[in-house]
């Protein structure tokens, strides 16, 4: 096993030293996102080319409605996401980007000014950090202050993911959010893989079995994690492959709301959630999970968790949740809710960007 700052080692050096570009990975983990909603694809227009050059992540952890809030970005590299986010939080909102590579930064603050100026903002609404996502403490992020945490294709990269949880959880408000894509991994990893410095670096050795990783992040006081979105990475290097066995690895974005009082499983208040329209990005339809999507104008039974999530978090203007919670009618039965059942997935109400994806990695086979 290999210690903490080992780890540490492996990534900083690879991702600062061996990485110049997207297509210098190894395999496509660190990438494997596919294109952008429209919404995103017009302002990943907007943001700088030396930017979208170096940028390594496995997903779009960009959530809804956050005009107006402070985000942090854990592991933002040269600052893709946190200038998608400067966009979407606007002039009233911030955005906190906390990295440990300093020629990440470097790209990221020596574009500051240009994103500012095509924001068309009086100043800057962003801010980038030297630190470890372990351990938020030295920067200038209260307790209690932070509507969002966010990251792509990072958490993986800790040696330690129980700090990590724990220091979101301690900067996020009540009824804040971590919301994130990482890879994650079908099964324990034995230490050969675990602590390979490669496949660490690529996303691969340091990927979670999902079931301890939940475990994990209820432990930290993230009382219901829910996914959002999975799609199966493809390494594509016949070596790493090798190397893995029969592990199968997958990209997933994840909800951790930091609500008290959750129950442990689904129980029946007799409560109904009606999404009332107004989230950018969303359409007809907002998705909160994989299996609860909410269509304009349509009630849809609900669990008491589920309704503590749509009326103690930033999405209550945008419900009405009726029914307070007083009478129990017994454990909820948690699946898809009708909109959910007839749209299948986010992807069905989401339209994808036209563009092409582009190419990361050896082979061109992922997306990032």
């Amino acid at each position: 096993m290999a210690a903490d700052d080992d780890v540490r080692a492996w990534v900083r050096d690879y991702y600062g030293r061996v990485l110049q570009k997207s297509a210098d990975l190894a395999t496509n983990a660190c990438c494997a996102t596919g294109a952008p909603p429209p919404f995103l694809a017009a302002r990943l227009a907007n943001v700088h080319d030396d930017v979208l050059a170096r940028f390594y992540g496995c997903g779009f952890p960009i959530p809804e409605a956050v005009e107006g809030a402070t985000v942090v970005d854990l592991g933002c590299g040269t600052g893709r996401d946190v200038y998608l986010l400067s966009q979407l939080v606007g002039a009233d909102g911030f955005v906190h980007g906390v990295d440990m590579t300093d020629s990440q930064l470097q790209v990221a603050r020596d574009t500051v000014a240009w994103h500012t100026d095509r924001f068309g903002y009086a100043q800057a609404n962003v801010a980038f950090h030297q630190g470890y996502i372990e351990d938020l403490r030295p920067l200038p992020i209260a307790d209690g202050s932070v509507d969002v945490v966010v990251s792509n294709c990072v958490v993986n990269l800790s040696p330690r993911k129980d700090l990590v949880l724990a220091e979101v959880f301690r900067v996020l408000k009540p009824g804040g959010e971590f919301y994130f894509s990482d890879v994650f991994c079908d099964r324990r990893l034995p230490d050969a893989v675990a602590f390979d410095p490669l496949l660490h670096s690529e996303c691969l050795g340091g990927a979670m079995y999902r079931a301890d990783f939940e475990a994990l992040a209820r432990r930290a006081g993230f009382l219901d994690p829910r996914a959002i979105s999975t799609d199966p990475i493809t390494i594509q290097n016949a070596d790493i492959e090798a190397k893995v066995g029969a592990a199968r690895f997958e990209s997933t974005t994840l909800r951790l709301i930091k609500l008290a009082d959750l129950d442990p499983q689904c129980e029946d208040y007799g409560q109904t959630a009606t999404y009332r329209g107004g989230v950018l990005g969303t359409g007809q339809v907002f998705w909160l999970d994989d299996h609860h999507a909410f269509e304009i104008g349509r009630p849809e039974r609900v669990c008491r968790n589920t309704a503590a999530m749509l009326s103690g978090t930033r999405f209550a203007p945008f419900f009405e949740v009726a029914g307070a919670a007083e009478v129990h009618f017994g454990p909820f039965p948690c699946g898809p809710t009708m909109a959910a059942a007839q749209y299948g997935s986010p992807a069905a109400t989401a339209p994808r960007a036209a563009a092409a994806p582009r190419a990361c990695g050896p082979t061109g086979g992922g997306c990032c």
